[in-house]
């Protein structure tokens, strides 16, 4: 088949889904001309989210197609607007979650845009500014204003940069906010998975004593040797997790089954915080749970530009990488099926630059 010049088609090419099949294919659009405040960057590397999949299969029912997905996008910078002062061309950057926001609110103005009154705007399958829907990192390019690009030090790869964009910080805030970086305090992780083993490295980071809970035994192994936790333990084991009652001080639940919350809550001590950031079909718990030990449960999503650029500064400094399979853009098809499945260990990252034509 004659394929078609970029300049008849668009001056981007991606990977799309046409319709809720969720099936990705070769697809060529345009990004919008650099405006004065925006960076232009050359995608080298993309992660795989749970996100991708969800919009993909227009499982909200509010899929825009043609939808390319990815928000954990890593690449370098190839032109910037005449008012950007903080990058420059050839600098690693990263784009996470969202790529706008109204920049005016209380939470725009304390950098936690993800919270924005008017609601901030998604890096893929969301509407920008000017009407158009965004499209994400399963592409060649990006346009993206400079607020919401963050710098990537020279020396962290860019293939581990992709998923602490919207894995890394979905645990990393929470984790900030509710002070679990303090040493020697315990820490439980639910669900081991993209989210879920950064949360493990954290933990570890911060110098906590880390239990990892998980439906699967299979994981044992490498939560303990691999990815340093403390303890594993099997959540439907009622003697483990008996031995443990009002022992931990945090715990955060990236675990988006459903599963029951009142035996995890008997795990906190005394003033213990509880944070939810998987996304479960229902939360169930009885209120004794939560006021009989003046317990804390709170939710939390990714992170505002305060917190990435600290996070992927303090992944830099303490040499934190995430796990990752780097597969070429063709396989995205067969990483999105083995990510429902749950096969993988522990975050696809697509590598752009070498394998998307």
């Amino acid at each position: 088949m004659h394929k078609s010049t970029m300049s008849e088609k668009g001056n981007c090419i991606g990977y799309a889904a046409r319709d809720p099949s969720g099936v990705l294919s070769h697809y060529e659009f345009s990004r919008r001309d650099l405006g004065t405040d925006d960076v232009s960057i050359r995608i080298t590397h993309c992660g795989v989210c749970y996100a991708d999949v969800i919009w993909t299969r227009n499982k909200h029912g509010d899929s825009k197609y043609p939808l390319v997905p990815g928000h954990e996008i890593a690449g370098i910078v190839k032109e910037v607007g005449s008012n950007v002062k903080r990058f420059k061309v050839g600098d690693h950057v990263g784009v996470g979650t969202f790529v706008n926001s109204c920049r005016d609110c209380e939470y725009c103005n304390d950098g936690l845009e993800v919270q924005c009154v008017k609601g901030s705007v998604f890096t893929f399958n969301g509407v920008d500014a000017d009407g158009t829907i965004t499209k994400g990192g399963y592409s060649s390019h990006i346009v993206v204003h400079d607020r919401y690009c963050y710098k990537i030090p020279d020396n962290y790869p860019l293939a581990s940069a992709a998923p602490l964009l919207c894995a890394g910080i979905t645990v990393y805030a929470p984790m900030m906010r509710h002070k679990m970086n303090q040493p020697g305090k315990s820490l439980g992780v639910i669900g081991l998975g993209g989210l879920g083993h950064m949360a493990v490295k954290f933990g570890k980071a911060f110098g906590l004593n880390v239990t990892v809970f998980s439906t699967s035994i299979s994981k044992k192994e490498e939560a303990l040797s691999q990815l340093g936790a403390d303890k594993f333990v099997v959540s439907s084991d009622q003697e483990q997790m008996k031995a443990l009652v009002k022992s931990l001080d945090f715990i955060v639940d990236t675990a988006s089954g459903d599963h029951p919350f009142d035996p995890y809550m008997a795990l906190l001590k005394t003033g213990g915080i509880f944070v939810l950031v998987g996304f479960p079909s229902e939360v169930k718990f009885s209120p004794a749970s939560l006021n009989l030990g003046m317990k804390t449960i709170s939710g939390s999503l990714t992170g505002g530009t305060k917190d990435t650029q600290e996070m992927i500064d303090f992944c830099a400094a303490h040499g934190i990488h995430p796990m990752i399979e780097v597969i070429p853009i063709q396989y995205a098809n067969e990483a999105i099926d083995r990510l429902t499945k749950r096969d993988v260990k522990y975050r696809f990252v697509i590598d752009i630059e070498n394998s998307l034509k």
